[in-house]
């Protein structure tokens, strides 16, 4: 997922920042339980869950045009 967002991304120029966080660290995985992902890769948009999976690049910048 992090290269089809760093592909993506620049369209928008500032709208979005990506931030990356580890599941599998400690901090990781207090922020995955709080949040109910069981699944990687996730995206959230501003806390919520957008995708539970790698989209296509066609769903991805139809949900983020939508922002």
């Amino acid at each position: 997922m992090k290269r089809l967002l760093d592909e993506v991304l620049p369209q928008f120029e500032d709208k979005f920042e990506f931030k990356k966080s580890l599941a599998n660290s400690p901090i990781g995985m207090i922020r995955t339980m709080k949040m109910g992902i069981h699944a990687v890769p996730t995206l959230l948009i501003d806390n919520k869950i957008i995708f539970r999976s790698v989209p296509t690049k066609a769903e991805l910048i139809n949900k983020l045009s939508s922002y």
